[in-house]
């Protein structure tokens, strides 16, 4: 792991009695600092949507910025310039950014239905550590950047339950998870996802990290259907972590996939393929989502949203996210 470079700009100081928006951005770059220094991390929350009055959120990559506006129409409304050069004008007073290090994305409500879809094609990759950990991200070509940073804590704890275990990612997107479980000693990780952008961005992480891909797999399938197969195969896995998108149209796709529709199908088919004391790590982004637990009456569910939210994270409806594990009562009559 290249950490040798590791550095994080320092910012001064002060307050700005005039910039409320700036002292904020101060504040908790300065907060998370520290942390992120022990821990080897340099892609983080700055900003997150602390003052009602600029609705942005902002993510430092490695001394590159982007920045989140989210509207509260389903029209595609740009920033105003006059954020825009707010923006600017912080970034560049506290940590001497230019223009081109600063990278806007329109978060705007969406129709049930709508899927996001490439934006660009710059190709412009670099690199990122996460727990010393090294992860390639793209600022430009994707709505998201190949890292949902929200997830750092999540993956930790994977990571940190994963030496010689063997772990099932489904939804795995670029891998973040199952690279994580394999720098900390998992025996083997397959990742599934149905998109072959994400699978070969998930390959380049894995090599980054100096991982054979021998004892890592990458599998290009529907979830849904890579579950059936593998119950009829009867493999079993210690870990499985399943964090879907809240809905997906794909065209690869027999139906469309809808979070609140299919968890329950979705997590009793990772059941069947759960070790005995094994866990499930289940998780999701929607923030109409309603788990009931009363459709898993042979199960230990444990919810640790809390537990996985990032100290650079304020909003804690981020994200949800569930253990569950079989009872011990009836692993013993099975």
């Amino acid at each position: 792991m290249q950490t040798s470079l590791f550095s994080l700009p320092t910012i001064a100081d002060g307050e700005d009695k005039s910039c409320p928006f700036k002292n904020r951005i101060r504040k908790n770059y300065q907060h998370v600092r520290k942390w992120a220094k022990r821990t080897l991390t340099n892609a983080f929350r700055i900003y997150d949507r602390d003052i009602k009055e600029y609705p942005l959120a902002i993510d430092f990559y490695d001394g590159r910025f982007c920045v989140h506006f989210f509207t509260s129409t389903r029209d595609s409304d740009e920033p105003s310039l006059e954020l825009e050069d707010l923006v600017y004008a912080t970034l560049h007073a506290l940590f001497k950014a230019s223009r081109e290090s600063i990278y806007w994305r329109t978060r705007v409500k969406r129709d049930k239905t709508e899927q996001y879809e490439k934006t660009d094609a710059s190709n412009e990759f670099f690199t990122v550590l996460e727990y010393g950990i090294q992860f390639q991200v793209n600022l430009l070509d994707y709505l998201d950047t190949g890292l949902f940073l929200d997830h750092r804590e999540t993956r930790r704890r994977v990571a940190l339950a994963a030496k010689d275990k063997r772990l099932l990612n489904l939804f795995s997107y670029t891998c973040a998870f199952s690279v994580h479980a394999a720098l900390s000693g998992a025996l083997f990780t397959k990742s599934v996802d149905m998109s072959n952008t994400y699978n070969d961005w998930g390959r380049r992480n894995f090599e980054l990290n100096g991982i054979k891909a021998k004892e890592h797999p990458i599998v290009r399938a529907d979830c849904l259907k890579f579950l059936d197969e593998a119950i009829c195969a009867r493999g079993l896995y210690d870990l499985i972590v399943i964090d879907p998108p809240t809905v997906s149209r794909s065209k690869k796709m027999d139906q469309m996939f809808d979070i609140q529709l299919d968890y329950a199908t979705l997590i009793h088919k990772a059941l069947k393929l759960l070790a005995k004391e094994g866990t499930i790590f289940f998780s999701t982004n929607s923030r109409k989502f309603r788990f009931d637990a009363s459709l898993f009456p042979s199960c230990s569910i444990e919810d640790i949203s809390l537990k996985t939210l990032p100290i650079d994270f304020h909003d804690q409806k981020i994200h949800r996210c569930w253990k569950i594990s079989k009872n011990e009562f009836i692993q013993n009559i099975q």
